[in-house]
């Protein structure tokens, strides 16, 4: 008894108090910081030096083991926390070198910049020092936390940077195939309207072993500390279609869904400026939503901006380079591992990049090896500085200054003010000496290196468009006969397409509409691909007939309260693992819907032995039996909702304590939250599944819509599961099930009602 009371005395401790005043050090006077009934934070400062120190604690306060995680991840230090499992992670991490990359970009960033990270890292050591291993029940189990660095800050740019442009994983899994399918086969996986066709190259069997090794080590979406590809809607109409006169813009980021979310709510004042919209523990500025007189979002274009090059190595350990045999750049890195003795890990780089290869354990030093090329991985990385001027922009022509700054990753940045609408293009995209970046290639001749960058306005741009209106959804924005080539592999148009349909011809928008519109459960892509399923469907009256049958008359609505949209969902994802296992493709990494669409538009498709009809028909079966035996033999009662669960997981908690709480659902919440949700990969409101699950782990976390005609009442917020990091606070996830009714908050500058308050005072 004298333990539970001590433990949960110790939690209680974790919690945030209800009034408090706190000394920061390099505060030019107080800071006021109120919580209102959603723990949504307000920040007044006289400047935006002391609101960025406030921020700082604010998230040291709600978010801290996530932001020491992401620090961990970035750096390669999460199997000091968790042992062995987290090697993979952090191999890959050290032979990326974000941290030391970090650690060079930081001195070269504006003063000013530079200014607010080293107040942001004020308030969070702030936090640290005030409360120690009480800084989050987490820190209970693993210590107190490290001190935070300002260049802490640039690690969530690193890894948001690579994840959101892993084109190599592509590249490796075109590899991985390339002794089992033929060049042609390997192009339809990923289909595309214009081919230049795949370079013909020899790669040794032992290079072809390892990039399977490769993929398997490296960590995939959706595991843990992991992003999905593809990211993101966003949209806007110009003032002469709304109610208010204004421009409207909506926004919401697609990324994994997981606990506590990636974003946090915030709002800040000070006398000359206002910032309101999405934060990112972590990070000291404001990376989504809207100042004074701007609002802004991000969609993830999908350029290519990585290339695995085959290095071959001498006996005598250099590689070969047109100008003859080089020496590798070579360091250690030692691992320490929880529980194990450390590990020493060579990190070599060419001069194409680091030695991705290096990250597995026991690769042969002599042979051929894979280095990585990358866009996020080059040197002068000014993007913290990008998002810090886009905070401060006041126009349209201040925030394309502001996206050219942004050097990775290559984003789709839609902004408009009280005028006008733009999309411009951030980032830096390789100009290639030859070839168009699909497939690995060889690094000795120099036939395929990068020439340099396009950025800037040698991207795709645009504003004030003669529709009237900016749509993006991931699909290409370039024209076929854009002057850069930005990549061969895009994304379909489902999404973007549907945004269009609800826009068309509609004039007197308003907030509510756009709010309406990102809630969105139709998807295009069923309604294409119906025709087929029920062509092929089977008669009868057994199951499997029974089932088909119940999509006769079904429009596409992935409402979560419908057996159909499980039946469908279901039947397509194991048709797609059918065609790719009787391919011997299993190692393919791609998107399941172009090359589904694909192979069902095509008339006697090889990929089916001929017949797609058979195949369909023995997938419909496979899928229906598991289902079958969780909820019964009647699929009209069967609903998406009970298999289509939005999971907001700890990355720690999750693994650990889920299996365990699986039959205690009082107890479940501290793995984390589900919902059921409606919609699916390719609807507007996200639910993306991956790892060959149903379950929603993909999707519109933080949604955002604005009206530029008033700006603090005229804009919409909503964010899941909740505001805090502590899974012991009331406010773990009590923003899940509005987020899921498509219910939207107010940031205005003064809220209804205030539940706590935080007062900052210099030392």
């Amino acid at each position: 008894m004298l333990g539970f009371i001590g433990c949960a005395g110790a939690i209680y401790a974790t919690l945030p108090r209800r009034h408090q005043t706190i000394v920061i050090p390099g505060l030019a006077g107080p800071v006021s910081v109120s919580f209102d009934q959603d723990d949504v934070a307000r920040i007044s400062a006289a400047n935006i030096e002391d609101a960025t120190a406030a921020l700082g604690y604010v998230h040291a306060s709600e978010r801290l083991f996530q932001m020491d995680l992401m620090r961990r991840q970035a750096a390669g230090r999460l199997s000091e926390l968790v042992g062995a499992k987290a090697l993979p992670i952090d191999r890959i991490a050290r032979v990326l070198g974000w941290e030391r990359r970090a650690e060079a970009d930081y001195p070269q960033l504006p003063a000013e910049t530079r200014r607010l990270l080293e107040a942001y890292a004020r308030g969070v050591n702030a936090y640290i020092a005030a409360r120690g291993r009480f800084a989050a029940p987490e820190f209970l189990l693993f210590g107190r936390p490290e001190p935070w660095r300002p260049v802490d800050s640039l690690l969530w740019g690193k890894t948001m940077q690579s994840w959101l442009s892993y084109n190599a994983r592509t590249e490796l899994s075109r590899l991985a195939l390339s002794n089992k399918l033929s060049p042609a086969q390997i192009d339809q996986l990923w289909p595309s309207d214009s081919s230049g066709g795949t370079p013909q190259m020899a790669f040794d069997a032992r290079l072809i072993s390892a990039a399977h090794r490769l993929l398997a080590a490296l960590p995939a979406f959706p595991d843990p500390f992991t992003l999905p590809a593809t990211a993101s809607n966003e949209w806007a109409v110009v003032g002469n279609r709304t109610k208010s006169g204004a421009p409207l813009l909506a926004g919401d980021p697609h990324l994994d869904l997981n606990y506590p979310a990636i974003w946090y709510l915030a709002r800040i004042d000070t006398p000359d400026e206002t910032l309101a919209g999405a934060t990112a523990p972590g990070l000291p500025f404001l990376v989504i939503g809207h100042n004074r007189r701007l609002a802004w979002t991000f969609t993830t274009t999908g350029a290519d901006t990585e290339d695995v090059f085959k290095e071959s190595v001498l006996p005598d350990g250099r590689y070969e380079t047109p100008n003859g045999p080089q020496s590798f750049a070579t360091r250690h890195e030692i691992i320490h591992v929880r529980g194990q003795p450390d590990v020493d890990l060579l990190v070599r780089s060419s001069r194409h990049g680091p030695i991705i290869s290096d990250a597995m354990p026991n690769m042969a030093p002599v042979g051929e090896v894979l280095a990585l090329q990358a866009a996020d991985l080059a040197p002068h990385d000014t993007a913290a500085a990008g998002i810090e001027a886009l905070d401060r922009a006041q126009t349209i022509g201040d925030a394309q200054e502001a996206a050219q700054l942004i050097s990775a990753p290559v984003q789709n940045l839609l902004v408009a003010d009280r005028a006008h609408i733009a999309l411009f293009t951030t980032g830096r995209v390789p100009l290639r000496r030859a070839g168009d970046g699909r497939f690995p290639v060889m690094g000795a001749d120099g036939a395929h290196d990068w020439i340099g960058y396009a950025a800037g306005l040698d991207l795709p741009h645009y504003q004030d468009p003669a529709s009237g209106q900016l749509v993006n959804g991931n699909e290409p924005t370039a024209p076929p006969d854009f002057p850069v080539y930005l990549g061969r592999d895009s994304y379909g148009d489902w999404r973007a397409q549907r945004i269009k349909q609800m826009l068309f011809g509609r004039q007197n928008l308003t907030v509510s509409d756009f709010a309406r519109m990102q809630f969105d459960d139709t998807s295009l892509l069923a309604q294409e691909l119906l025709p087929r399923l029920r062509a092929a469907a089977p008669k009868g009256d057994d199951l499997d007939a029974r089932a088909a049958a119940l999509l006769a008359g079904w429009n596409g609505v992935m409402d979560r309260n419908l057996p159909q949209p499980l039946i469908y969902n279901a039947w397509i994802q194991t048709f797609y693992a059918e065609l790719l296992a009787r391919n011997n493709a299993k190692a393919w990494t791609g998107p399941w819907g172009e090359f589904t669409r694909f192979v069902l538009g095509t008339p006697n498709s090889d990929w089916c032995g001929g017949n797609c009809d058979d195949l369909l028909r023995a997938s419909l079966h496979t899928a229906l039996q598991p289902l079958a035996r969780k909820y019964g033999n009647d699929p009209g009662k069967w609903r998406w909702g009970t298999e289509h669960q939005a999971q907001f997981i700890h990355p720690l908690l999750g693994p650990l304590l889920g299996p365990l709480l699986e039959d205690m659902p009082g107890l479940k919440s501290l793995a984390g939250f589900s919902v059921a949700v409606n919609g699916d990969d390719q609807t507007v409101f996200r639910g993306g599944s991956g790892g060959g699950k149903l379950t929603a782990n993909h999707g519109p976390a933080y949604r955002g819509v604005y009206d530029l005609a008033n700006l603090d009442d005229g804009s919409r917020f909503s964010l899941a599961p909740g505001q805090s990091g502590n899974i012991f606070s009331s406010h773990a996830g009590d923003l899940l099930a509005r987020w899921n009714q498509g219910d939207t908050i107010i940031l205005d500058r003064t809220p209804k009602q205030i539940d706590r308050i935080l007062t900052l005072v210099p030392r």
